[in-house]
């Protein structure tokens, strides 16, 4: 008998040695991010402070790692474009050359001007605040991924650092506009993401998948899209990946990602055309055209997140690194390397450890994806923070990639029930099922009156079952005369039948709540954790 099949037997294995291995792994790192960190805080006064803050940006780090990674890499792996190794290995590259080569050289120790640095009492009290808001934004990402929900690191030390500051100087530490900014961002990143990603969906499927002669529109049309992902890309790694090694206007970029897209254009037109000769005329063939691309998107937007990212497990720590070393802050803080170090080892050894469910959550668990379904939300996710830059709007490229994940299946759900809609009506429908009904209830009637004939006489016959056949064959002579005659009344199986013809739900209503709601929580929430966090740090400090 296999036991593991039982349930309790199941229910007790969910933790078992390859958790206890990933939980020892993440316990070496921290430990040795707390020796790394100890050997550059030899001989300087409150070398215990930064050891902690190092630590808890190692902690801090390994989260963004299991969390916010999967937005990158997880419509590829979804769509079968990677395997789920494959894809930890390419954002683990690129995640971590992203933070050692683009990765902020300096960082402002108060984040976004979310609270007033002049209102802090002393270097003391912006240490703790510190400590408190990346402990905090740690711990919220630790149970959002215990969850399955992928929310914004960004947003989770913003809440962190607004609670800590409103627990050490009350709310009117807090920029309120800011905050305010942020909020809208919760709405204009899903829903932007999303109709760009539904917007290019839709295009493709009426330019090539909806065609008769699908490869002849794919040697058109495919080369087009991909040159638009290259411009896409370009622009977003110059003004976003690259902006801490050399600042570009937007509009410059914008014509030096134009200049890349022609080039790119240039190269695959023929590529296309030369392997689209060798596929049939079916919608799988146009999937394998945007495989390679989309592997390209996955490790672009995993060397853009290491670059910008980064900053928000050691951010609060180079602040802290620089307040202990010259007793200053509210400033520019230069960010030293091994405090980049510890972000980048972080960030790729939590994804590689804790990454596959979240990975496996954007990529299958919110709906159905195929490459070219995945190409449309990795395309939104570079041109939605392009036009955000442009309109100077604070976004989240985890709220963007999971609402284009989202359009991309109302999109489908939507274009389904109108293909329902032009094909049947309701009526028809309940005419189809009225024709089966009576068609059965037809067969019934017929295997009634042979098994009263095969009786013979009947008074020579069982009276019993005599009278039981006659009352089973007026029966169905009434239920006949009424679907004839009369209106058809639906079973409770059929409305439920009518009802799923016409409702196609293709994306997962569930994730959608629970994620929408960890969105809305994660500011507040943080906050509180980080408000508790202070007071206890501060107890503990204190003389």
């Amino acid at each position: 008998m296999d036991l593991k099949h039982i349930p309790e037997v199941k229910r007790a294995r969910k933790f078992d040695l390859s958790d206890a291995g990933r939980i020892v792994i993440a316990l070496l790192f921290i430990a040795g991010v707390m020796i790394y960190a100890s050997l550059h805080a030899g001989g300087i006064e409150h070398r215990y402070l930064l050891v902690i803050a190092a630590i808890f940006g190692g902690y801090m780090a390994m989260n963004i790692g299991a969390n916010d990674v999967a937005n990158n890499v997880g419509p590829a792996v979804g769509s079968g474009a990677l395997s789920l190794m494959g894809a930890i290995i390419i954002a683990a590259i690129f995640e971590a050359a992203g933070a050692l080569i683009a990765g902020a050289d300096v960082v402002g120790t108060i984040r976004k001007g979310i609270i007033d640095p002049s209102m802090i009492a002393d270097t003391q009290t912006f240490i703790w605040i510190m400590m408190a808001a990346l402990l905090a934004g740690a711990i919220w990402l630790n149970l959002a991924t215990a969850m399955g929900a992928p929310v914004s690191t960004t947003h989770s030390i913003v809440g962190g650092v607004m609670g800590a500051g409103i627990a050490a100087a009350g709310f009117t530490m807090v920029n309120w506009s800011t905050m305010g900014k942020i909020a809208a961002s919760w709405v204009i990143s899903p829903v932007l993401g999303g109709l760009i990603a539904a917007g290019f969906l839709y295009i493709i499927k009426r330019n090539v998948i909806f065609r008769e002669d699908k490869i002849t529109a794919a040697k058109k049309w495919v080369p087009l899209y991909i040159a638009i992902m290259s411009w896409a890309f370009g622009s977003y790694l110059i003004v976003k990946g690259l902006k801490h090694i050399i600042k570009v206007p937007l509009p410059l970029a914008i014509l030096i990602g134009l200049g890349i897209a022609v080039a790119v254009y240039l190269f695959v037109k023929p590529r296309i055309a030369e392997r689209a000769d060798r596929l049939p005329n079916e919608r799988e063939s146009i999937n394998q055209l945007f495989t390679i691309p989309l592997i390209f998107s996955a490790a672009l937007l995993s060397f853009a997140h290491g670059a910008n990212d980064v900053a928000n497990a050691v951010g609060p720590l180079a602040g802290i690194n620089d307040a202990i070393m010259s007793g200053e802050f509210g400033k520019k803080a230069p960010i030293p390397l091994w405090v980049m170090l510890v972000g980048a080892l972080g960030i790729s050894l939590g994804l590689a450890l804790y990454g596959p469910k979240l990975i496996k959550k954007v990529g299958k668990g919110i709906t159905e994806l195929d490459q070219i379904r995945a190409f449309c939300v990795a395309l939104a996710a570079a041109i939605t923070v392009i036009i955000a830059s442009a309109l100077g709007l604070p976004v989240s490229s985890t709220h963007i990639a999971v609402g284009g994940i989202f359009g991309v299946g109302f999109l489908r759900e939507y274009l389904m029930r109108l293909e329902e809609e032009e094909r049947k009506s309701e009526e028809e429908l309940k005419e189809e099922f009225k024709r089966a009904r009576l068609e059965e209830e037809m067969e019934k009637l017929a295997e009634y009156e042979r098994a009263l004939e095969a009786l013979g006489d009947p008074k020579k016959a069982d009276p019993f079952l005599v009278k039981a056949l006659i009352e089973k064959i007026n029966k169905e002579k009434e239920v006949i005369a009424e679907l004839v005659d009369g209106e058809i009344k639906l079973t409770k199986i059929e409305k439920k039948a009518l009802k799923a013809l016409k409702k196609y739900e293709l994306v997962q209503r569930s994730a959608l709540k629970m994620i929408v709601a960890a969105w809305l929580i994660t500011v507040p929430a943080a906050a509180v954790l980080a408000a508790m966090f202070y007071f206890m740090i501060r107890g503990m400090l204190l003389p």
